[in-house]
């Protein structure tokens, strides 16, 4: 039977991971680490890397925290207990290329104790990973969605199509009626059941955290060389705004963070170093921009 401490030391390798793959992605820049503590209970480790040769900021955070639940937190996950144990690493990359895509990838697990002597604990598994190109290129759609359904097929056959259409709801700007990027997969609340056991999701969520890096190692190489004027930047630009919208907007782990007590500099880490807004911006008909927004929808099969 896993354990909180094993969830949290697991997971603590994939962040050593992660940043020692993007180091040498990237070529130039290194992470800058900060360790905090959070006032309540618990800590983590903030990495950030910022102007190398690809990656212009990101973020690659690992937490573990643990208190008590505000009430309305405890009314939106409709839960009674007050104790909760919180663990994580939560991912953005911003690159400085505009053929190159915005990358987000979440793991994280709670518990929460049993409120009564004997009783059974609450604990879930939640997550996912998701790209929002600035320029969508169909190739990389299929190769991205279909590495997740290589990932989702190996712990079960109805994963992939499930967590897709997860993704697609949840990572939708409802005021501007399009998608954030080309979705991903997204899931929460995962446990035991008759079909698989929580052992079993943990060895998917591992799995999921470690897709990230062949992912983003192929998207960035097949695009990092591509040549681009002042019109593709500003498009960067704008579709970055969209990103800083959703994540300020709807984004549930911003809104756990903030109203947690966590760390904001972490928190907000996800977004980018610059972003525009222009007023009634329009895309001009057959362009690669007007194309791009026609795929920011739900429902597309990549696979």
């Amino acid at each position: 039977m896993i354990t909180k401490e094993q969830v949290a030391e697991d997971y603590k390798l994939i962040q050593d991971e992660i940043c020692q793959a993007l180091e040498q992605l990237d070529g130039s820049a290194k992470f800058e680490e900060e360790m905090w503590e959070r006032e309540g209970g618990g800590g983590g480790r903030t990495r950030v890397i910022q102007n190398g040769n690809i990656l212009e900021k990101g973020g690659v955070n690992f937490s573990a925290v643990h208190g008590n639940l505000p009430e309305n937190l405890k009314r939106g996950l409709k839960v009674e207990q007050d104790e909760f144990f919180a663990t994580g690493v939560s991912i953005v990359i911003h690159p400085n290329h505009p053929m190159v895509p915005i990358i987000h990838m979440n793991i994280r697990y709670f518990e929460m104790p049993s409120s009564t002597e004997g009783g059974n604990s609450v604990c879930w598994f939640g997550g996912g990973i998701d790209v929002t190109p600035h320029y969508v290129f169909e190739d990389d759609a299929r190769f991205f969605h279909g590495h997740l359904k290589s990932v989702c097929d190996q712990y079960h056959k109805e994963f992939y199509q499930r967590f897709k259409t997860w993704a697609d709801d949840y990572f939708y700007i409802k005021h501007r009626n399009e998608t954030r990027g080309i979705g991903g997969i997204f899931y929460d609340r995962l446990t035991t059941t008759d079909e698989i056991s929580l052992d079993r999701i943990f060895e998917f969520s591992k799995a999921v955290g470690r897709s990230f890096i062949p992912i983003y190692m192929e998207l960035v190489n097949r695009n990092r060389n591509k040549e681009f004027n002042e019109q593709n930047q500003l498009w960067q630009y704008l579709r970055r705004s969209r990103y800083a919208e959703f994540n300020l907007v709807y984004d549930a782990g911003t809104k756990f963070g903030l109203e947690t007590n966590g760390r904001i500099e972490s928190i907000l880490m996800s977004l980018p170093p610059t972003a525009k807004w222009l007023y009634n911006y329009q895309t001009e008909p057959g362009t690669e921009e007007d194309k791009t927004l026609s795929l920011l929808k739900k429902g597309v099969n990549w696979v």
